[in-house]
């Protein structure tokens, strides 16, 4: 049953649910049990605070890779042009998405997309094409699984899928797989590609031989992904789309009726199997959000209800462009996912001219409960990302076994890894010293993939370009709420 609009005006008037429609967008708002303050803990240098929040200032890196608080260390696990698959090829660049799973013996496997887009020549290292695990031998993206033994050294590095395009976040599920879906529209004939892409496949670390003959999951729908997150209790998925003109949606995938998740289930099913939703919003006035870039204020919440999408498969027209503006609710690109607290983390990285409010971030939990929408993060547009200290772009995020979020950050200038509690807070955890520019016109790739390792104590992430996974290990501690 629908949450209409009548409803929802009735239970905000009730609760005191605030919404902004309108308004100027702060270097980065809070609101009580938002996450998000003003600046790093303790300034912008990222001391940490009288409270004990974060881990103290980053120190430079002799090495000019990763600057990381004092009392932390990195390992290189993969890199691109110096590590090996063990079929001998060079490990895939553009390290994206990441998943961890337990593996055999104390060891940790880790799937990681490699977001490659167009035909294999473009790539110096493209996904090797293993025998078997191919699902369009022109593209160059795909996956890798990782296996890192107990102490933290890297054991073994293979494909797991091959011949897919633009992986980018992902996801990882509760019977111990991971999604991966392709951030591309291309069809079969379109900048050399031989099959139609913009679908998810499931890639099992635990079993080499699961994905053999890899099939899109066509149920989930074809659009430029990003993330997906299942809901372990009602069995629902829900996906971000990365697309502007018009700006990407916020999907919920439901299974058809009897069906039940599990390793290779969701290959069994047939492309128009269950249904295929895009989110509605509406104010506690019960007005219609055209775009989620109306939210001024952390703290603002949202009734959220899901309208089927026409063609799922995009046969004519993308599915983003199915609908009417008056029918959906829009944001600039939807990116990363995570679920946690009984729903699921959803960020929009920025918002510009295609958008009716500018802002350079924004982090949101989705209730399916409740069927609500709330504001956590806001950033506000960056006036200087040259500069160290201010934040923008969130892109992958995870939640972290410590209290808060971790945020892989997505934007222009420098580069962080930033921790945000769950009280309005944040605090760096390590910055990008790599330098792919000049000295004049310095670059700093992105970070992507954080995530934990599943006894808590390493946080796995990596720089895109030119491609490198990262085990980051310390001090780490819980994040305390203000008193």
């Amino acid at each position: 049953m629908p949450l209409t609009r009548r409803d929802f005006a009735k239970r905000s008037a009730l609760t005191g649910a605030g919404v902004a429609l309108a308004g100027s967008v702060g270097v980065l708002a809070t609101a009580p049990g938002a996450i998000g303050a003003e600046a790093p803990a303790g300034g912008p240098d990222g001391a940490a605070d009288g409270h004990g929040i974060g881990y103290g200032p980053l120190i430079p890196d002799p090495e000019g890779l990763l600057a990381l608080p004092a009392g932390f260390s990195y390992r290189i696990i993969t890199r691109t042009g110096v590590t090996k698959l063990d079929s001998g090829e060079s490990t895939p660049s553009n390290h994206d998405g990441t998943g961890t799973f337990e593996g055999h013996r104390g060891t940790t496997l880790l799937v990681n997309n490699h977001e490659l887009k167009g035909p294999r020549a473009d790539w110096p290292h493209p996904v090797p094409l293993t025998e078997g695990l191919v699902y369009d031998p022109a593209a160059s993206g795909g996956c890798t699984v990782v296996e890192v033994a107990k102490d933290g050294s890297p054991v073994g590095e293979w494909v797991g899928i091959a011949g897919t395009s633009t992986n980018c976040a992902g996801g990882t599920t509760p019977w111990g797989t991971w999604l991966t879906g392709e951030e591309t529209e291309d069809k079969a004939g379109e900048h050399g590609m031989t099959k139609d892409h913009g679908y998810v496949f499931e890639v099992d670390p635990h079993d080499r031989q699961a994905g053999r003959d890899p099939k899109p999951l066509k149920a989930l729908g074809r659009y430029a992904h990003e993330a997906v997150v299942v809901d372990p209790k009602r069995g629902h998925l829900y996906l971000t789309e990365d697309a502007s003109g018009p700006n990407g949606l916020f999907y919920r995938w439901t299974p058809p009726h009897g069906f039940r998740h599990g390793r290779g289930q969701l290959r069994s099913l047939a492309g128009d199997s269950g249904v295929l939703e895009a989110f509605k919003c509406f104010d506690s006035g019960g007005r219609f959000v055209d775009d989620l870039s109306r939210a001024t204020k952390t703290g603002t919440v949202y009734g959220v209800d899901w309208v089927e999408v026409p063609d799922r498969d995009a046969r004519k027209v993308s599915v983003r462009k199915q609908f009417t503006d008056g029918e959906i609710t829009r944001a600039r690109k939807l990116e990363g996912l995570w679920w946690a607290d009984g729903g699921a983390y959803v960020v929009s990285s920025y918002a510009r001219d295609e958008s009716p409010v500018q802002h350079d971030g924004q982090v949101w939990f989705y209730d399916p409960r409740r069927r609500t929408l709330t504001l956590k993060v806001l950033l506000g547009v960056n006036p200087d990302p040259a500069k160290d200290g201010a934040l923008d772009g969130p892109d992958n995020i995870t939640v972290s076994p410590y209290g808060g979020l971790i945020i892989a950050e997505d934007g222009e200038g420098v580069q962080h890894l930033f921790g945000a509690t769950d009280d309005g807070r944040t605090y760096p955890i390590a910055r990008n010293e790599l330098n792919i520019g000049t000295a004049a016109e310095p670059v700093f790739s992105e970070f992507t993939g954080p995530v934990f390792s599943p006894d808590g104590r390493t946080l796995f992430a990596n720089i895109q370009e030119p491609g490198i996974m990262l085990a980051i290990t310390g001090p780490w501690k819980r994040q305390r709420r203000q008193r």
